[in-house]
């Protein structure tokens, strides 16, 4: 590859990338280049095979196959390693027994020190392999299935909804967490959203829910269910509303063995056990409590779900989710008016999430935004593997997720629970701009190990991306601007055109 024209043309297009946004295309679907660039937002990243799909199908009903998606049917060959992962194989509650199992014996085991640390180091070793097979799954989704939105939206709920992996033994529950209490209901009403997230043991331990008890209060899940899954900080609550709420929530908590507790005789009828869920009577706090001006009577695990009603019904819960969707999906500093037409929807739909995006979807300020909204590492890493190879299924996530890591942004690895940042101006630093470009380099050049399988005999299909295919005369060179084509022009090689191309400042845009 000659490195001094890509060294000439980069500093230009990275430039661009960090402070230049492409103009603004036409309403979609007006022609192919507007096509391109509302898929290219409400998708993980355009490509060949999802453009023909919406252009097939017409650009309204493959929207309300997105809103709406029926069961995704992914490419046999991202089919079968997502089948052959010990997560597919294996439901959450045997998983956590086998491990704690393991983690018991070496507890337990009169052994010297060196044989004790390797068992540990077995133990975290098989927790890091768990997470693993999620995060991969995750992307393999994000990459190959038609249900593109749906897989879009589930990233964001559990940005939203966020935990961090790295937190006792929640790289067991990641997988599930997201296969059962997010995907599910992304795109369904908010509240049975929000009660999946609460009932299950990833949000639970996260947030330390398990320590909250009658006399003995942790509050940190109840500040987090207010100020960042609902009402937002300046959603009107107060310390004491995070008080009653942790009140309330006292006995939600998780049960990893097969025992069950000793429960009062007069509580029995109380206790619920649902997976690893369990609520127990005796750690509750059966008293009155007062929440956001009404009161709750002490009822027990009854007090969590009338708690989560008022909590979903409140206006500032309708006004906060819709902004962070907003700019999630259209701007950094989304319209207010286009916010408030979102909130009206979310309320009069009892927080139906497919009804708040259809407002978002249909609206002008929607419309005007495309090509505009700067990729997170995320957005950039799937979205560049998506257009170079379309449908043709890679061997191995490992450099994608290698790149997420050296970005900052890796699956489930944000330690704090507001998740991951969602504006421009957590993601364009020089240095992140600089790795994209060796990110670009690597895509363009065929040489980033995605078609090398691992293990001690790695499969290998070797796959060259074509870049310059139909769909980039057809419609994305349309929106690139001059000075983009002109370094295209300019390149030396295939592999020096495609590295240029996915360094691009419209590249980094969405």
């Amino acid at each position: 590859m000659h490195t001094r024209h890509i060294t000439r043309y980069a500093a230009a297009l990275l430039l661009l990338a960090g402070c230049a946004t492409p103009p603004t295309p036409p309403a979609p679907p007006a022609d192919p280049a507007a096509l391109s660039s509302a898929l290219n937002r409400i998708t993980w990243g355009v490509n060949l095979t999802t453009y023909q799909q919406a252009e097939k199908l017409g650009y309204e009903a493959w929207l309300e196959q997105q809103l709406h998606p029926r069961p995704a049917v992914l490419p046999a060959a991202a089919q079968a390693q997502i089948d052959a992962m010990t997560i597919s194989q294996k439901p959450l509650p045997k998983l956590v027994e086998e491990l704690e199992a393991q983690r018991r014996d070496y507890d337990k085991a009169m052994v010297d020190d060196d044989a004790k640390k390797a068992a540990q180091r077995a133990y975290q070793q098989e927790l890091n392999r768990l997470a693993k097979e999620a995060a991969t799954r995750s992307l393999l989704r994000d990459l190959y299935s038609p249900n593109q939105l749906q897989e879009q939206i589930t990233w964001f709920w559990m940005n939203h909804f966020n935990v961090h992996q790295g937190k006792a033994n929640l790289r067991v529950l990641v997988s599930d967490y997201e296969e059962s209490a997010i995907r599910p209901h992304a795109l369904g009403k908010f509240r049975d959203l929000l009660s999946a997230t609460l009932r299950h043991p990833a949000m639970i331990r996260y947030l330390d829910n398990e320590q909250n008890a009658a006399n003995r209060i942790n509050e940190n899940y109840a500040r987090e269910i207010m100020e960042l899954h609902t009402l937002g900080v300046d959603g009107g609550y107060s310390q004491n509303d995070v008080q009653q709420l942790a009140r309330i929530l006292t006995g939600v908590g998780v049960n990893l063995g097969d025992k069950m507790p000793n429960v009062r005789r007069d509580k029995q009828d109380q206790y619920q056990r649902h997976g690893l869920f369990e609520f127990n009577p005796n750690r509750h706090d059966y008293a009155d409590k007062v929440f956001l001006g009404q009161t709750v009577k002490g009822r027990g695990l009854a007090e969590v779900d009338e708690a989560l009603d008022r909590l979903c019904r409140h206006p500032a819960t309708a006004r906060y989710v819709s902004r962070k969707l907003a700019i999630y999906f259209v701007a950094d500093e989304p319209p207010p008016q286009l916010v408030e037409r979102m909130a009206a929807r979310f309320q009069s739909s009892d927080g139906d999430i497919a009804a708040v995006l259809r407002v978002m979807f249909t609206s002008p300020e929607f419309t005007q935004s495309l090509g505009h909204k700067f990729k997170d590492p995320v957005h950039y890493v799937v979205s560049a593997v998506r257009l170079t190879y379309d449908d043709k299924v890679i061997l191995n996530t490992g450099p994608m997720l290698n790149w997420l890591n050296r970005m900052a942004e890796p699956l489930y690895g944000h330690q704090t629970p507001d998740g991951y940042p969602l504006t421009e101006s957590g993601w364009a630093s020089p240095g992140q701009m600089t790795t994209r470009f060796e990110i670009a380099k690597a895509i363009g050049g065929g040489a980033a190990g995605l078609f090398r399988g691992e293990g001690a005999q790695p499969q290998e299909k070797p796959a060259f991306p074509q870049l310059s295919n139909a769909l980039y005369y057809q419609s994305l060179k349309k929106t690139l601007a001059p000075a983009t084509q002109q370094a295209l022009e300019q390149a030396a090689s295939p592999q020096e055109w495609n590295a240029l191309f996915l360094s691009s400042p419209e590249l980094m845009h969405r």
